[in-house]
């Protein structure tokens, strides 16, 4: 008998999982399913990159402690299409089928994998998408003469090494800046230069000559 994790989500306090769970517990019946545990989040959106019971699934999941999951849409497990091809991935390396009541689905038939590589293809045209249009956006602002990315800080770098040389710690030197410990240290190294490490000439050896010493007078 196949063990099977039941999973349902609402997005808002004032509905109910009841008609998701009864749809579900009918199926997995019908399926001779043993449902090992009901993982539900209530009254948590889709949206949301944390849920306290799909986590708790997928924790399960990798503990090995059952064989299949099933939900009652598939909308209901993921928030995005990448988030879904991502839960279904870790699932399918687990060993883990998936089961959608609403959009039928079933990967562990030919249907629904083939149904896996269309949403993975999705996903991948999703992703592609929104690169290109990151792209096409920066490469807008550029045109227009806009700034790209983070503005340089405007630090008063006199004032930083007066503080310093006043005593202050590069902790309480950054606090009145607000700047970061790195940043009063790249400032106060700019300061310094470079550090030397030539190695000192040393003077050239005196070779005495061998001489035949003097006769005596």
């Amino acid at each position: 008998m196949k063990r099977v994790a039941v999973y349902a989500r609402v997005s808002t306090l004032d509905q109910t999982t009841a008609n998701q769970l009864l749809d579900l517990r009918q199926m997995a019946g019908q399926r001779g399913f043993e449902i090992v545990e009901e993982y539900v989040d209530h009254g948590i959106s889709g949206t949301r990159a944390r849920r306290p019971a799909l986590d708790k699934m997928m924790a399960d999941a990798r503990r090995g402690r059952f064989d299949i999951v099933v939900v009652w849409a598939a909308d209901r497990l993921a928030r995005s299409v990448k988030h879904f091809v991502e839960v279904l991935a870790e699932l399918d390396h687990l060993g883990i089928g998936f089961v959608s009541f609403r959009e039928q689905i079933d990967t562990a038939g030919p249907l629904g994998r083939a149904v896996m590589i269309i949403v993975s293809a999705i996903a991948e045209l999703e992703r592609s998408l929104i690169v290109e249009r990151v792209r096409a956006g920066i490469r807008r602002a550029r045109l227009e003469g806009r700034h790209i990315g983070r503005r340089p800080l405007d630090i008063d770098r006199a004032a930083v090494l007066r503080d310093r040389d006043r005593g202050l710690s590069l902790t309480e030197v950054a606090k009145a800046h607000g700047i970061s410990r790195a940043m009063v240290s790249k400032i106060i190294r700019q300061r310094l230069g470079p550090t030397s490490h030539e190695t000192p000439v040393q003077a050239p050896l005196q070779v005495q000559q061998n001489r035949p010493p003097k006769s005596a007078a």
